[in-house]
């Protein structure tokens, strides 16, 4: 198994899928990202914008990968680890 596949193995996608979530958590956290730097500018703007996308994200990579079946993730050590890394 090489370095490129044992990941997607892991977490049970293919290379396009991952790319997908991978490009769209990376977009999520660039607005969130930008959403918090205007913030601290400006207090009055974008007061719930960041932990919203935080619980979003949390959400989408913790929870809905947790509810997979064990059929679709082939490392459930994986996903544990991913979870105790974000919790």
């Amino acid at each position: 198994m090489s370095v490129l596949t044992k990941h997607l193995d892991d977490v049970g996608e293919t290379y396009f899928q991952h790319l997908g979530h991978a490009m769209s958590f990376a977009r999520a956290m660039f607005l969130g990202s930008l959403a918090c730097f205007l913030h601290a500018l400006f207090p009055f703007l974008f007061e719930k914008t960041g932990s919203g996308c935080i619980s979003r994200l949390y959400d989408k990579m913790v929870i809905n990968r947790r509810n997979l079946t064990p059929h679709k993730t082939k490392n459930r050590a994986a996903v544990d680890q991913v979870e105790s890394g974000i919790a």
